[in-house]
This record gives C-alpha cells, sequence and structure tokens, in this order.
C-alpha cells in the first residue's frame, strides 16, 4: 500500500536530481515577471469589462455564468483575468450580459488606448496624424 494521500501526486525522478545528459543545454531562470507600470494585459482589460458590466447591471456572478452555459469558478477566473479565455467563451459571456463579442472587444481596446495613452506620454496618434485608433485582433 502507498504512504500518500489519494488526491497528492507522487513524482519518481527518471535520473538523479540535478543529473543532465551529457551535451544538454542549461537550463536558463524563467523570465522575471513584468515589472509593474508596464502596459495592461489584455485577459485584465476584457475581464475588468466583464465584471463591470455585470455588476453595472447588478447580476451574480452566478446568473451570468449559468445564462452563458460556463462554470462560475471559470467565469470568476476570466473575471479576474487569471485565464486566457477563448473567443467561443468570451461571447458566450458577452451574450448573457447583452452584449456581443465586438462590444466587449471595443470596450477592452477603449481601455487599452485610455491606459496605453497614459503610459506612453499621449501614445503615438499625434505624431502620425491619425485621427482615429484601431486595433486588429484575429481569434
Amino acid at each position: 500500500m502507498s504512504n500518500h494521500l489519494p488526491n497528492e501526486a507522487r513524482v519518481i525522478p527518471l535520473r538523479p536530481h540535478g543529473a543532465r545528459p551529457a551535451g544538454a543545454p542549461q537550463r536558463q531562470a524563467p523570465p522575471a515577471p513584468a515589472p509593474a507600470g508596464k502596459e495592461p494585459l489584455w485577459r485584465d482589460l476584457v475581464g475588468d469589462v466583464l465584471r463591470r458590466e455585470r455588476l453595472t447591471q447588478e447580476r451574480t456572478l452566478k446568473d451570468v455564468a449559468d445564462e452563458a452555459r460556463i462554470s462560475m469558478p471559470y467565469l470568476s477566473e476570466v473575471e479576474r483575468g487569471r485565464k486566457e479565455a477563448s473567443s467561443e467563451v468570451l461571447a458566450a459571456a458577452a451574450h448573457a450580459l447583452g452584449l456581443n463579442l465586438g462590444d466587449l472587444l471595443a470596450r477592452a481596446q477603449g481601455e487599452l488606448t485610455r491606459l496605453g495613452s497614459r503610459h506612453a506620454g499621449g501614445g503615438r496618434r499625434g505624431a502620425a496624424g491619425s485621427s482615429h485608433d484601431g486595433m486588429c485582433l484575429a481569434a
């Protein structure tokens, strides 16, 4: 019989700890997290828009998740920017809130533009002479 708990993973090493095969490259440390003050992540912006719209409508996470046919914990993770949701999941959540996918992405893009202009000292809009902002997304 085993000494470990049923839900506890047991790791069986294939080679002694620290040993590498001959000629194997050195492992590099993982990249450091982005320093504070960097541009926001798309998943954070989309999650913020979803949560803000849900709260504006005074709806519960369970209500929206049920209508979108998404698990409540997963929708919560999406709203908090912890999960990179597929376009299908985003569309389902948006529809449950009375939005279409384009509305959701346009609102997130507006947030990105607003935050990005603060970040880059006004952005490049004036330099290029363009009177509009744009973003192209492919799903």
